[in-house]
């Protein structure tokens, strides 16, 4: 699962070069005039020591967010229950309005995905990390979000932090 809870800086496995690339980066969503797609944000391969900026909008590509769990058959499933209707009678209903087939494959899909190794990139996890980028940018803050990518094969998730230029290890170096 995607965290926000810092566990470490993970600037602190940064190269000097690196360094001076963030550093370069901070410049240019200083002089950017307001929120945007263009923006940037950071990926680090922890097993390559690399980091890589690319924009906002290439995010999706880049990491496709997993969205079987806001499949519309298991949201509106999920909206019945909160409505205090009758599980039975909402897994009816949900299969009069999306067909049984359909239902079942979505639910299916979402079973699937929680048994298999994951790094809880969602859709709801890719919108909240635009939201909260754009509230930000919008009130005038110097944030980057740097995404701490998961070991292909661990049971651990990519983990989310916001760099300001006001982070401790930037500091002296964006001074």
């Amino acid at each position: 699962m995607a965290s926000d809870r810092p566990t470490h800086d993970p600037l602190d496995v940064l190269t000097a070069r690196q360094r001076l690339g963030l550093s370069e980066i901070f410049d240019e969503v200083r002089l950017a005039s307001g929120w945007s797609w263009q923006l940037p944000v950071l990926l680090q391969e922890r097993s390559w020591l690399r980091l890589m900026r690319i924009n906002l909008r290439d995010l999706s590509r880049h990491l496709p967010p997993d969205g079987r769990e806001d499949a519309p058959e298991l949201s509106r499933f999920r909206g019945l229950l909160e409505q205090g209707v009758d599980p039975l009678q909402a897994q009816q209903r949900c299969w009069a309005e999306f067909g049984m087939e359909d239902c079942h494959r979505a639910l299916r899909r979402y079973w699937d995905g929680n048994e298999s190794l994951r790094d809880g990139w969602t859709l709801s996890r890719y919108l909240d990390l635009v939201s909260r980028y754009r509230h930000r940018i919008d009130h005038g803050e110097t944030v980057l979000p740097l995404l701490v990518l998961a070991q292909q094969g661990s049971r651990e998730g990519h983990r989310l932090h916001w760099v300001t230029d006001r982070t401790p290890t930037m500091r002296h170096t964006c001074a």
